[in-house]
């Protein structure tokens, strides 16, 4: 079985983790490729008892078999960039905090490999989001598991945004910027500026203003086969557009449209893992005195 792995922004408490981690797979007979920015990231002490092949960004993964994440959500999105268009499953182990896509904690990691190895496990698959620009931005990771924003930039002024659905105007939204988010995004951004949570298994895109003037504007699901294009307008001519947590500085000549992506990115969901469960935790419903 062939086992990619790729996480970034190590402390050093975790060169023991890795190393038992990596120690593992060699049990298991896995054959482990490490993503060049992991190799410089890890201690070499760490490394020198592993045999190993790397990858860059860009390389064709599709031989692979899973791919660890390791790190928080944040390293997730990363790993999204190498894995593409090969739809690798990711098993996503979290070694940072809130971790809504990587919800394997490193306590864990042992029994989350052995329900792996033994064929314990569903795939779960995970809609994105594409940037179609001219000119073309984001070059070939021109796609979002969580979301898109256009954001205001180099003012204190609202903006405004045009927003239309399959060519017919939604709303002009005065505000600091617009968030079109997918379901897995649902829990990001768009949360924290007043959007809904949206089942992953729904068809669905979630359109959030940030920081409206008219309070009038509220969030809307619209169906994910939709085509989402934008008119923008404000005292400055620049603004920042992002996918996930990769951003661009655009002019207000550039065409945006979003619609949904070719392909889908397939997380490795293990036994007693629900994203019921993990909003239960990661929001703490039930911690109230009165339950």
């Amino acid at each position: 079985m062939r086992i990619g792995v790729h996480g970034r922004d190590f402390k050093a408490k975790s060169s023991r983790f890795i190393e038992k981690l990596l120690d593992q797979l060699l049990l298991y007979g896995a054959e482990i490729w490490l993503s060049a920015k992991f190799v410089k990231q890890v201690e070499s002490s760490v490394l020198k008892k592993v045999k190993f092949k790397t990858f860059e960004l860009g390389d064709n993964l599709k031989s692979l078999d899973f791919f660890f994440s390791l790190g928080g959500d944040g390293t997730m999105l990363e790993s999204i960039t190498y894995v593409r268009k090969s739809e690798v499953p990711i098993l996503g182990i979290n070694t940072g905090r809130l971790g809504f896509l990587a919800t394997t904690s490193r306590e864990h990691a042992d029994d989350a490999l052995d329900s792996l190895f033994k064929g314990n496990y569903t795939v779960e698959s995970r809609t994105l989001l594409k940037l179609i620009s001219s000119p073309k931005l984001f070059g070939s990771l021109n796609f979002a598991l969580n979301d898109l924003t256009i954001m205001k930039k180099d003012t204190s002024s609202m903006i405004t945004v045009h927003v239309f659905v399959d060519g017919e105007l939604l709303n002009s939204y005065w505000a600091d910027g617009i968030i079109v988010s997918t379901p897995t995004g649902s829990t990001g951004y768009s949360l924290s500026c007043g959007g809904p949570l949206v089942y992953p298994k729904s068809e669905s895109f979630v359109i959030t203003p940030v920081s409206p003037h008219n309070l009038g504007s509220r969030p809307i699901v619209i169906a994910d086969n939709s085509e989402i294009s934008f008119q923008i307008e404000g005292r400055s001519k620049k603004y920042l557009v992002s996918l996930d947590s990769r951003f661009e500085t655009i002019e207000d000549t550039v065409k945006l449209v979003v619609k949904k992506e070719n392909f889908k990115v397939k997380l490795v969901m293990l036994p007693g893992h629900h994203y019921f469960k993990t909003l239960r935790q990661k929001l703490n419903w039930g911690l109230d005195i009165r339950n």
